[in-house]
């Protein structure tokens, strides 16, 4: 039974999917229905602002016009992972990659991150094969 004549269990969300992407808060719908109108005006003085030399108007613009670039892809050619032998091989390919200034040392640890899934793929799938075939000589 529910505490209070709450509709649900405490501990348990009312909202289990949680807010839709893209929906806004009242508030950020007032505020932005509030400054639609002096928009225009505004952008002119932070820009004004920006020209006549004030960092954090600057910093605004700048943001605006080109934002931070928060990912980007990476050309790179790893060899091919077929056992935890081909390791050595992929490591060595980004640590070489590193070291020539192809790929920065965060890019690398992406990278080996998402190498480290795929061997981990690969030694489920070899323990699989070996549980199959153990099985099958039972049977």
């Amino acid at each position: 039974m529910p505490a209070r004549g709450l509709p649900f269990q405490k501990g348990q969300s009312g909202n289990p999917a949680g807010r839709a992407k893209g929906s806004r808060t009242r508030v950020a719908q007032a505020m932005e229905l509030i400054l639609s109108d002096d928009a225009d005006a505004i952008m002119r003085k932070a820009t004004t602002l920006a020209k006549d030399g004030d960092p954090t108007a600057l910093r605004l613009c700048l943001d605006r016009l080109m934002p931070v670039r928060k990912d980007r892809p990476v050309p790179f050619a790893l060899p091919p992972i077929e056992t935890e032998a081909d390791l050595t091989k992929v490591t060595g390919a980004l640590l070489a990659a590193v070291a020539a200034g192809e790929l920065t040392p965060s890019e690398a640890a992406e990278l080996g991150k998402l190498v480290d899934a795929h061997v981990r793929a690969v030694e489920l799938t070899d323990v699989q094969a070996r549980l199959d075939a153990l099985e099958s000589l039972k049977k």
